[in-house]
């Protein structure tokens, strides 16, 4: 049993003496673990968030395996060693990847989109809007999405400013109105790529995808929202930019 392809790594642990077991999650094989010699140059490789060219191998497909080649494509981590809010997008960001998705399940779609947010995150006015929208992809890709594309209510496609907590569903500003205090804000630019943010509106997004992130899957399997996630809202709260 053996594939090739490109991959995220997710990270690594020490795995006996002279070897740590190493996550990625791979575009077309999904998450992975396999075993790596630790030399000193596998080290700079397993930063959390670099992509690389890896090729996975194991006698019997329910084994371990180990991972050769496992080279270095991209070093996006290193690249954000100088910016502790965007390593702090990054392993928030990571650390959902890894609770959320199940072990050798491909998921293509959400893999690129994690590589726009990646690539994205030396640009400080953009990846926030992207995270919030990555969170949301996330949801989707699980079997846990919400429907943004037209009012409950009315069926009308424009005009969409909610979210009800209870079916995931959105409406129309107006059709909302009466019941705004128990509704979640919908950002138009989640749904309309083209659209200006809006002061507050990735303080929204991160609101929204966070309620049905706990709701819909932690809250499901008794477990808490990451940690990583409420210090990467707590660090863009302090920096002015939710």
């Amino acid at each position: 049993m053996e594939w090739v392809d490109d991959a995220i790594v997710l990270g690594a642990r020490h795995f006996g003496e002279g070897k740590l077991v190493a996550e990625v999650f791979a575009r077309d094989h999904g998450r992975y673990g396999g075993v790596v010699h630790a030399g000193r140059k596998s080290q700079p490789i397993l930063q959390a968030g670099n992509v690389v060219h890896a090729g996975w191998k194991a006698r019997l497909s329910e084994q371990l395996g180990f991972f050769s080649p496992l080279e270095l494509a991209e070093p996006h981590a290193t690249r954000l060693l100088d910016d502790p809010i965007a390593l702090a997008g990054l392993s928030s960001a990571v650390t959902l990847v890894r609770a959320a998705l199940p072990e050798r399940q491909a998921y293509p779609q959400l893999y690129d989109a994690f590589m726009v947010l990646i690539e994205a995150m030396p640009q400080n006015d953009v990846w926030p809007a992207l995270y919030a929208r990555f969170e949301l992809g996330l949801l989707s890709a699980i079997g846990y999405g919400i429907d943004l594309t037209r009012c409950a209510v009315t069926g009308e496609t424009e005009n969409l400013a909610w979210v009800s907590p209870r079916t995931g569903r959105a409406a129309t500003y107006d059709a909302g109105l009466p019941h705004a205090d128990v509704l979640l804000r919908l950002p138009r630019f989640l749904i309309d790529p083209e659209a200006q943010l809006k002061s507050g509106d990735v303080a929204d997004a991160f609101a929204l995808a966070g309620y049905f992130l706990e709701r819909r899957l932690f809250d499901q399997r008794g477990e808490n929202m990451p940690e990583a996630r409420a210090q990467l809202i707590q660090r863009l709260g302090f920096a002015g930019r939710l």
